[in-house]
């Protein structure tokens, strides 16, 4: 897979859990985009065919019988049986994994997280709706059908980050007002500090937008890494839930978004990204016009 994007034109990958009602739908979807998926599984379906990709039994024969290992797959099967399809994968080589499932066990989840670790493998997710690399190609349910993923996300010089995968496309759809627009959704596999050099190596980028809960360290992270990697990249950041900070110990919306101390609620993260440089937005609307004031005031 090419340097410092996590998908390209050339980009091949499977559909693990391909037979399920929504993954035929999502393998519609990333095909009309334009993304190559080379074969899908499901235990027991082998020889079948899902809007023309092949169905095998196990990762392992997909490879032998493709011939290839493919760049990435994404995972649409039931949660107790995720950690084991995602296992495969690695194991067969797969260094990109988007996890589409939800309510998968947290121990399921940690040993996941672990072994892409140990490997050199990359997850994205769990429960998200994957990434979308405008015009070029999608893994997942990002963006929907295809028609209306390219209403949504246009090429552009941002990258937007999201917990959330419904404010992904409403962001990337406000941005695209304002041309701009390659959407990933991060939620444990991989941070936003993880995923930061990706965008920081992509000449075309320009700015990055992130959408962020109460909850979770994973702001403090970014604002640790965008102080210590002096990023050239301008960040500004919507925070949802600001109205949460009263009521400590409420869940908002994911299971990931439990606020468990004083340091995980809207206003200290806000605090904290604004000390890191990153400019915090009141309202989504307001996204485009900070954003070209900052990349306004960036040294060309």
């Amino acid at each position: 897979m090419s340097g410092h994007h996590l998908i390209d034109e050339d980009t091949t990958f499977i559909v693990q859990g391909i037979t399920g009602r929504e993954a035929v739908n999502l393998t519609r979807e990333c095909l009309d985009y334009g993304s190559r998926i080379t074969g899908g599984v499901t235990p027991g379906r082998r020889g079948r065919e899902v809007h023309g990709v092949p169905v095998f039994d196990s990762v392992a024969q997909l490879v032998a019988e493709v011939g290839e290992v493919p760049d990435g797959s994404v995972v649409t099967v039931p949660p107790a049986f995720t950690r084991d399809a995602v296992f495969e994968a690695i194991e067969a080589g797969v260094r990109l994994i988007v996890i589409v499932t939800e309510r998968i066990p947290r121990k399921d989840v940690a040993q996941m997280v672990e072994l892409a670790t140990l490997r050199d493998a990359r997850i994205i997710g769990p429960n998200c709706l994957g990434i979308i690399r405008p015009g070029v190609a999608k893994m997942g349910g990002i963006g929907g059908p295809a028609r209306d993923a390219e209403k949504a996300y246009k090429p552009g010089s941002i990258g937007v980050m999201s917990r959330s995968g419904g404010m992904t496309t409403e962001i990337s759809s406000t941005l695209s007002a304002a041309a701009i627009s390659i959407g990933g959704d991060a939620i444990i596999g991989s941070t936003y500090a993880e995923l930061m050099p990706l965008f920081e190596a992509d000449e075309q980028t320009e700015g990055i937008v992130i959408y962020s809960e109460p909850g979770g360290r994973m702001e403090a992270e970014l604002a640790h890494w965008v102080t210590e990697n002096e990023s050239r990249l301008p960040i500004v950041a919507f925070m949802a839930g600001r109205f949460m900070d009263e009521m400590p110990g409420m869940s908002f919306g994911h299971a990931g978004t439990i606020v468990e101390g004083r340091a995980d609620t809207a206003a200290e993260k806000i605090t904290r990204l604004e000390a890191a440089g990153i400019t915090v937005a009141e309202e989504i609307s307001a996204i485009p016009d900070l954003m070209r004031d900052r990349i306004g005031t960036v040294p060309a």
